[in-house]
């Protein structure tokens, strides 16, 4: 069953299309990929998916049934723009934020007190949002997201201002959310970030979607039978001649293999080259929506 599926979505401000005729499918209990450029019309999609703006037409399901106002409290939304009260301490906002959730005070303190302990970051309870680094800030909205246990979580550049460090405790926690069975959009526009988190993604572009997909077949449909050949050895002049070679240097040899596999490894054989790694290079996901652009432009 989809946890989320929107059909047919458009948006328009005046002359402005900010999503045009969108649809797509969201699996329960994946992460999946809302990926584009700045301005692609992401924030459009996730604002009518959290009922703060609604669509022109088209129709939005949650779990099978029209999206309603009763919904909002089965997910959990983390802006880009964070929406922390500066002045307020971490532990009193948190347990503000839990209680307009309809969780109750003993519950909120509960949760609260779970995920300062599990961020190790409970003897921040006392201090100023406004006193906090960014990448802290960013582990409390990150908190208040979760904290009343939504179905569906919305992450919108979830990593901005973190460390490394503090990104893989984050990622942590989105597998362990997934293995929950939570369902979880991640929305962002550096596609880089998502290359091994997601299991599906949608790409926008200028308010339309241009590609969908399972990332793997994604990668499998845009690929170039390109191969990378590390080596020991000496290449001579004939391995140009006879494959058609993007490059070599480094002890490194990059292939567009129309031979076969096993006659460029039979070329490494005969001329006692030591072969270290044989690997075929699939295309990133930056590179697929710059292709997938620049077809749909030719269109």
């Amino acid at each position: 069953m989809n946890q989320l599926s929107l059909a047919h979505i458009e948006k328009k401000y005046g002359d402005y299309v900010a999503s045009g005729d969108v649809s797509f499918d969201i699996p329960k209990g994946s992460i999946f990929g809302l990926l584009g450029p700045n301005g692609a019309g992401k924030t459009t999609l996730i604002r009518m998916i959290t009922r703060i703006t609604f669509p022109d037409s088209g129709t939005i399901l949650f779990g099978g049934e029209p999206l309603r106002e009763s919904h909002t409290n089965r997910i959990g939304y983390m802006p880009e723009e964070r929406g922390l009260y500066k002045t307020m301490k971490v532990y009193e906002h948190l347990i503000y934020l839990a209680r307009l959730k309809d969780l109750s005070a003993s519950e909120a303190a509960k949760r609260v007190n779970h995920w300062l302990d599990k961020f190790d970051i409970a003897s921040w309870k006392q201090k100023k949002i406004e006193e906090l680094s960014k990448g802290m800030a960013q582990k409390i909205q990150f908190i208040a997201t979760v904290l009343h246990d939504p179905e569906l979580l919305i992450l919108d550049e979830p990593f901005s201002g973190l460390d490394p460090i503090n990104a893989k405790l984050i990622e942590d926690e989105i597998y362990a959310l997934r293995q929950m069975g939570k369902t979880i959009i991640f929305s962002t526009h550096r596609m880089e970030q998502v290359e091994d988190i997601c299991d599906e993604i949608v790409l926008v572009h200028k308010g339309h979607k241009i590609l969908e997909g399972k990332v793997a077949e994604l990668k499998q449909q845009f690929k170039e039978n390109k191969y990378s050949i590390l080596y020991d050895g000496v290449i001579s002049n004939g391995f140009a001649d006879k494959f058609e070679v993007e490059s070599v240097e480094n002890q490194q040899a990059i292939v567009l293999a129309h031979a076969s596999n096993n006659e460029i490894l039979r070329y490494f054989l005969d001329h006692n080259i030591t072969v270290r790694a044989y690997n075929e290079i699939l295309p990133s996901l930056n590179e697929i929506f710059i292709k997938a652009v620049n077809e749909q432009n030719i269109k």
